[in-house]
């Protein structure tokens, strides 16, 4: 317990004043024949082997070189950790292809066991986004069930239609009770790009999906919010580039800012959309892996998260078996792309006891 709570005095001293004196060291790793690049961390000052996690990050341009991912990361391993952050240059390319979660983490342990500064004794793991219920997933696998001591998952989803219609209407909802937000468009940006064209009628969409990729990229590049006008001209550029049979398709995706399409039209295009990604990689929703772990899981979801909703967060964790120790904090603290607001200066300080609490167990899982 004294260390937890050292740990977690470590890590709100780093985050609160942005300092983090730590080392950073690039290498590659061999993911299944394939050389891929990976950043470790540690502190700058080491006594003894330390305990060791791996990251995963989720589909975005900027993959491990996300600014708050690098903050994120930087103070974990000032508490005194060595964290390792494999790049997936795929998921930087906004494919998503849930199968190389697996020998990602892999190839990190592999790395870890081999890194002197590193106990020897299992290791934490956690994902963001995309990557959170595959990082779960991973933990389940015979392959390096041993390995992971317990997994962390970061706004992640566990229903894949549910958070496809999400994406596409702003609605969710949980146990009875609904909830309506905006919806990031750049989810349903980069779901479209990678399964349009699997739906039957659309095989010939290619030209909508290569505009919604770019439009995605675009806005991961620059890194201004996807619902920002700005887009507008990139959007109208990439829309004479489509067939003009197909625009109107493309505009369902991405409309003009301030416009929203067709809510009924959109659940069911949603539906068709998850069937199509499930029917082409199986494991894209995790269902059966998270019935198999057994380790200690925590989940955290940002209460406003309009791109992936934070009911997402609560369904993975009422999946979870009892033996897994599981807990699910939402938070008004974090969130994809926007913060809510706090009613009150008490109802702040009272997020910040819960997400302090979690992050004492999330340090103690190793």
């Amino acid at each position: 317990m004294a260390l937890q709570l050292t740990r977690t005095t470590r890590y709100v001293r780093s985050w609160l004043t942005g300092h983090a004196d730590v080392v950073e060291e690039e290498t590659t790793l061999d993911r299944d024949g394939t050389r891929v690049p990976a950043t470790v961390l540690r502190p700058a000052v080491v006594d003894s082997p330390l305990p060791g996690w791996v990251v995963l990050h989720g589909i975005t341009r900027s993959g491990r070189a996300h600014p708050q991912l690098v903050r994120f990361t930087r103070t974990v391993a000032a508490t005194g950790m060595v964290v390792i952050m494999p790049e997936v240059p795929e998921w930087r390319e906004l494919s998503l292809e849930p199968q190389l979660a697996l020998p990602t983490v892999q190839c990190s342990i592999t790395a870890l066991k081999d890194d002197p500064g590193v106990q020897d004794r299992p290791y934490g793991l956690m994902g963001f986004s995309f990557s959170a219920p595959h990082a779960l997933a991973v933990a389940a696998a015979a392959e390096v069930r041993a390995d992971i001591a317990g997994v962390v998952g970061f706004g992640g989803y566990y229903d894949l239609e549910r958070t496809i219609a999400f994406m596409l209407t702003g609605r969710h909802e949980y146990a009875g009770k609904a909830y309506q937000l905006i919806p990031d468009p750049y989810g349903r940006w980069i779901v479209a790009a990678n399964y349009l064209n699997n739906i039957p009628g659309h095989e010939e969409a290619t030209d909508v999906t290569q505009g919604l990729r770019r439009l995605a990229a675009l806005a991961g590049d620059i890194g201004r919010p996807a619902q920002d006008p700005y887009y507008d001209p990139a959007k109208a550029e990439e829309r004479a580039k489509i067939d003009p049979d197909r625009q109107i398709l493309f505009d369902f995706f991405a409309p003009l800012s301030g416009l929203q399409p067709s809510l009924a039209h959109a659940e069911e295009f949603g539906h068709k959309l998850a069937k199509a990604a499930i029917r082409m990689e199986p494991k894209i929703q995790p269902f059966k892996a998270l019935e198999e772990i057994r380790c200690p899981v925590h989940v955290l979801h940002g209460r406003n998260d309009n791109l992936i909703p934070f009911t997402e967060g609560l369904r993975m964790k009422d999946a979870l078996p009892a033996q897994s120790h599981s807990y699910a904090t939402i938070t008004r603290l974090f969130g994809h792309s926007t913060q809510n607001r706090f009613p009150s200066p008490f109802h702040a300080v009272q997020e910040l006891i819960v997400f302090l609490r979690a992050l004492e167990r999330i340090l103690g899982l190793v």
